[in-house]
C-alpha cells in the first residue's frame, strides 16, 4: 500500500471527499498563519499553484495531488478575500462623548450588564471614514424603558479599539471583532435614549426575535423563561451570570448554542409531523410524495429559524448540514453520509473562512463527523435490528451523548481549559427534554398563537426549562464537577483532526497511521509550557509560574488578563487566590520576585512613576504600571509606553538571558488602526 502514494492516493481516490474541507482548511490556516499581512505577491503566487494544480488535475495518476493543491490554494484565497471584504475602521484613539446608532443586538456581558450592538454609528467630533461600522456599549445603568431592535439611540459612553489578546499566542478577540466589522467597545453609565423607532421593513427578524422571546419571557417565568427564550429565538438578554456558570460547569452550554442539536430536533419535529399529517389525508397521500412535500417544508422552517436565531457559526453549519440533507431527500439520495458533513464544511469555510478558528465551528464539526460515523460502525456491530423498539430511545439517546462527547471534549478542553466530569450524565438527563418537550413545544406554541392559545406549547417549554435547568445547578453544586485543563501548543487540535479523520476515512490497514498524529498531539499538549512570567498590557499585573501555580502581584486589577492566564494554566483559583500564593513579596505597589536569576519589582498605584529611581536602584528590571518620564541608566523598564507597542508580553529566562515575546507581533488587517 505504502510502496508508491501515488499508486495509493488512486485506489483511494472514492474515499477521499472528506479530505476536501480539510484540504481547504489548511489554506486557511496558512493565511492567518504568518505575523505578516500577505500581499500582492502571495496571492499572484497561490493564484500560480493553483493553475499548476489544475494542470495536474487533468492527469489520472496525479489526480488527488491537484486536487490538493486546488483545495489548498482556494482555503488561502477565500480567507484573504474575506478578510479585504470585511475591512472596516477601527478606532484608534480612546474616545468619551456622545454616541449614536441604531440596535442590532441586544446581550449581557459576562459581568451581566446589558449591552447593545449598534449600527449606524455616530460620534462626536470623529470624521465618518474614521467612525466604525458597528460598536459594542455594556449599560451600567438599566434603561428607564425597554429598548428594541432597530431603534435609533444616543447616549454618552467610553469607547476603546477592541482588545489585544491577554497573553503571546492567546485567545485574539480583535480578529474575531475584526470579521464581525466590530471596531469599538466600551461602556456607559448614562441613560439611554430612543432617538427614533425602529423604520418600516428594517431589522424585523430582530424586532420579531424580540417579539417572541419577550411573549416566551411574559408566559414563563423566571430564569426558566429566559433560558427558553434564549434556546429557542438565541436572545439571551434575560438569562444571569449565575444560570450561565451552572450550564458551563455541567456541560450543558451547548443548549443554548442553537447549534446542530436544536436545529435537528425542530426540523426532525417539523419534518414527521408534516409527513405523517399528509399521510392523514388521503387525497394527498395517494396523489403527492409526502415525505418529498415535508423535506421542503422543514428546509423552509430550518432556514427561517437560521436568520430568527442570529445566524452564528453553529447555527449556519447546522442549517447546512439539515439543507443537505433535506436536497438529498428531495432527489432520492442516501440524506447522511460523510460526503454530506463534508459537503457543508466546505460550503461554510469558503463563505466564511474565519469559522475556522471558532470553537462553536470545531465543536459543531467534529460532533457531526462522530455521530455519522459511530452510528455507521457500531450500528453493523450491535443488536440494533433485534433490541426492543422502546430500548431504541434509550440507546440512541446514550450513544450520542458519548459519541458527541468524545468528539467535543478535546477542543472543549483546549479552547476552555476545563473538563466537566459530570457533563455525560447532565446531557443524558436533559437532551431528551430538549428534543422532547422544549422545541416542541416551541412550534406548537407557535401554531396555536394565532389562535390565542399558546399555553400548552410555553407549559411544554416550561417543564423541560425548569428540568434543565435543576439538573444543571444540581450537577454544577457537586464536588470535583470541573476539572482544568492547561492550554496545548498551538498543532495540537490540528494534529487531533487529522489524526481522527485518517482513522475515520482512509480505506485498509494504512488507517491506523492516524493514531501517530494522535499520539503525537497528547505527547506535544502534554509537554507545551506555559510562560513562567506574564506581563498584562496595561502593566496593572505579572503573574510568575510556581510551585502552587501561578502567583499574581495583585489581587485586584486587571482582571480580563488575571482570568486569561489562570484559565490557559488550567487553574480554577481566584485571582486573590492567586496572588496569596508565595512568588511576591514587599507592599502594595512595590512587589518584589525573581525574574531568572535577576531581582526583579512590579510598581504601580499613585506615584508609581516617581519611584521609579528607587525601584532601579534596587532592581535591575522594573514592570512600571504608568509613563516613565525618565529611565535611569542601566535599568530594564517596561512600562505603558513599551507596552503600548508590545502588548502582554511573555518572558522566558534562559541560559543566555531573558526571552521576550511579545502579544502585538505582526502587522495583520485587523492589528492596524
Amino acid at each position: 500500500m505504502w510502496g508508491h502514494p501515488l499508486l495509493a492516493l488512486e485506489r483511494a481516490r472514492g474515499h477521499l471527499f472528506p479530505f476536501v474541507p480539510v484540504l481547504i482548511a489548511t489554506g486557511i490556516g496558512l493565511w492567518f498563519l504568518p505575523g505578516w499581512e500577505p500581499g500582492p505577491r502571495c496571492y499572484g503566487a497561490a493564484l500560480i499553484l493553483m493553475g499548476a494544480g489544475i494542470a495536474l488535475f487533468a492527469r489520472p495518476l496525479l489526480h488527488p495531488v491537484g486536487v490538493a493543491i486546488i483545495c489548498v490554494t482556494l482555503g488561502f484565497l477565500a480567507a484573504g478575500a474575506r478578510a479585504h471584504l470585511q475591512k472596516a475602521p477601527i478606532l484608534g484613539f480612546r474616545y468619551y462623548g456622545a454616541i449614536e446608532g441604531r440596535v442590532v443586538e441586544i446581550d449581557r456581558s459576562q459581568s451581566d450588564r446589558l449591552r447593545l450592538t449598534l449600527d449606524r454609528v455616530v460620534l462626536e467630533r470623529t470624521a465618518p471614514e474614521r467612525t466604525p461600522a458597528k460598536i459594542r456599549v455594556s449599560l451600567h445603568a438599566e434603561p428607564p424603558a425597554p429598548i428594541r431592535p432597530g431603534s435609533t439611540v444616543i447616549l454618552t459612553g467610553h469607547l476603546d479599539a477592541p482588545m489585544p489578546p491577554a497573553e503571546p499566542g492567546g485567545f485574539d478577540f480583535r480578529r474575531m471583532a475584526f470579521f464581525d466589522r466590530l471596531g469599538a467597545i466600551g461602556y456607559s453609565r448614562t441613560p439611554v435614549l430612543t432617538l427614533a423607532a425602529p423604520e418600516p421593513g428594517t431589522q424585523w427578524i430582530n424586532r420579531l426575535r424580540a417579539y417572541l422571546s419577550a411573549g416566551v419571557q411574559a408566559g414563563i417565568s423566571g430564569q426558566a423563561g429566559a433560558f427558553a427564550s434564549g434556546s429557542v429565538t438565541g436572545d439571551r438578554s434575560g438569562i444571569t451570570h449565575e444560570t450561565t456558570d451552572a450550564l458551563r460547569d455541567s456541560n450543558l452550554s451547548h443548549l443554548l448554542a442553537i447549534s446542530g442539536m436544536n436545529l435537528a430536533f425542530l426540523v426532525a419535529f417539523t419534518f414527521g409531523v408534516l409527513r405523517y399529517g399528509f399521510a392523514l389525508v388521503p387525497p394527498l397521500a395517494l396523489r403527492l410524495d409526502a415525505k418529498k412535500l415535508a423535506a421542503a417544508a422543514s428546509l423552509g422552517v430550518a432556514g427561517f429559524y437560521l436568520a430568527l436565531s442570529g445566524g452564528n457559526v453553529a447555527t449556519e453549519r447546522a442549517f447546512l448540514m439539515s439543507a443537505v440533507m433535506l436536497g438529498a431527500i428531495l432527489c432520492d439520495r442516501r440524506a447522511l453520509s460523510m460526503r454530506t458533513v463534508a459537503l457543508s464544511a466546505v460550503i461554510l469555510l469558503l463563505w466564511q473562512p474565519e469559522s475556522l478558528l471558532h470553537p462553536g465551528f470545531q465543536m459543531s464539526m467534529a460532533a457531526t463527523v462522530m455521530l455519522v460515523w459511530g452510528f455507521g460502525v457500531i450500528d453493523r456491530r450491535t443488536f440494533t435490528e433485534r433490541a426492543p423498539r422502546w430500548l431504541l430511545p434509550v440507546y440512541t439517546a446514550v450513544l450520542s451523548s458519548v459519541l458527541g462527547g468524545l468528539a467535543t471534549g478535546p477542543i472543549a478542553a483546549a479552547h476552555f481549559n476545563r473538563f466537566t466530569d459530570y457533563g455525560l450524565l447532565a446531557n443524558l438527563l436533559t437532551v431528551p427534554a430538549m428534543g422532547t418537550l422544549i422545541m416542541p413545544g416551541a412550534v406548537v406554541a407557535t401554531i396555536l398563537s394565532p389562535l390565542g392559545l399558546p399555553q400548552p406549547g410555553l407549559l411544554m417549554m416550561e417543564l423541560g426549562a425548569r428540568w434543565i435547568l435543576a439538573v444543571a445547578h444540581l450537577i454544577a453544586g457537586w464536588e470535583g464537577a470541573v476539572t482544568g485543563i492547561k492550554s496545548p501548543g498551538p498543532w495540537v487540535l490540528p494534529l487531533v483532526a487529522v489524526g481522527v479523520l485518517w482513522l475515520m476515512i482512509w480505506p485498509g490497514r494504512a488507517r491506523w497511521g492516524g493514531m501517530l498524529a494522535l499520539v503525537a498531539a497528547l505527547l506535544a499538549w502534554g509537554q507545551h509550557q506555559r510562560p513562567p512570567v506574564l506581563i498584562s498590557g496595561d502593566g496593572g499585573l505579572v503573574g510568575i509560574m510556581g510551585p502552587e501555580g501561578r502567583a499574581f502581584s495583585a489581587p485586584k486589577g486587571s482582571g480580563f488578563a488575571a482570568n486569561v492566564w489562570l484559565e490557559d494554566d488550567g487553574d480554577l483559583a481566584s485571582q486573590a487566590e492567586a496572588a496569596a500564593r508565595p512568588g511576591f513579596d514587599g507592599p502594595e505597589g512595590a512587589r518584589r520576585f525573581i525574574l531568572g536569576d535577576r531581582p526583579a519589582i512590579h510598581l504601580k498605584g499613585r506615584g508609581a512613576a516617581k519611584r521609579l529611581a528607587e525601584g532601579c536602584a534596587e532592581a535591575r528590571i522594573v514592570i512600571l504600571a504608568a509613563e516613565a518620564e525618565v529611565v535611569p541608566e542601566g535599568c530594564i523598564v517596561i512600562d505603558r509606553t513599551m507596552l503600548a507597542e508590545t502588548g502582554a508580553i511573555a518572558v522566558w529566562p534562559t541560559e543566555k538571558g531573558l526571552l521576550f515575546r511579545n502579544a502585538l507581533d505582526g502587522s495583520r488587517l485587523w492589528m492596524r488602526q
